[in-house]
């Protein structure tokens, strides 16, 4: 009995796999060919080495002014955080029994701190800044950090130079070029 249960069920699972077979390779006309300009809408990702980055700037003064109205409320007033995660401080205990865990202690590349702002901040109304306010969101919290002074202003060219602490302690996926 139970040798025929096997048997019906190998059956049951070849005859499903074959129907599926069939119906993948069948065009039912649904939909359209999406357009370069939609794509483009949604290709917004940034690799490590800054392929992908918008042109603009933003300045650290800029970056405190932004962060203050957009991002203060989740992440506190300096980086310390809130309701949400911790952003600043945290230097030299990832190795410790309790890492703290921020951008300035953690985050291997600074163009990661573009990317996800960019695409999921603030959480109340994600991709609703301007590339100028994401780079001066970012100097600032880089600034806040300590690993750019008050005065910096970041862009496309100044962003991936920036020497993230931690950055040897990760793997990296891109040798010379995600794309």
């Amino acid at each position: 009995m139970a040798a025929r249960a096997e048997s019906w069920s190998a059956a049951l699972a070849a005859s499903a796999f074959a129907a599926g077979a069939a119906i993948a390779g069948e065009i039912y006309g649904l939909g359209r060919t999406t357009t370069p300009s939609e794509i483009a809408q949604w290709d917004i990702d940034v690799a490590p080495d800054g392929v992908g980055l918008p042109p603009g700037e933003g300045s650290v003064p800029e970056g405190r002014a932004v962060y203050a109205s957009r991002c203060a409320s989740c992440h506190g007033d300096r980086g310390q955080g809130g309701p949400m995660d911790r952003l600043a401080g945290g230097a030299g205990t990832i190795a410790t029994k309790k890492p703290v865990k921020t951008v300035g202690s953690f985050w291997p590349y600074a163009t990661t701190l573009y990317d996800f702002i960019r695409r999921a901040m603030p959480f109340d109304a994600p991709q609703s800044l301007s590339p100028a306010e994401t780079y001066a969101v970012c100097a600032y919290v880089l600034f806040l950090n300590g690993l750019l002074p008050d005065d910096a202003t970041l862009d496309a060219k100044l962003l991936p130079q920036v020497r993230m602490p931690n950055r040897d302690a990760f793997v990296s996926a891109y040798k010379s070029g995600p794309r």
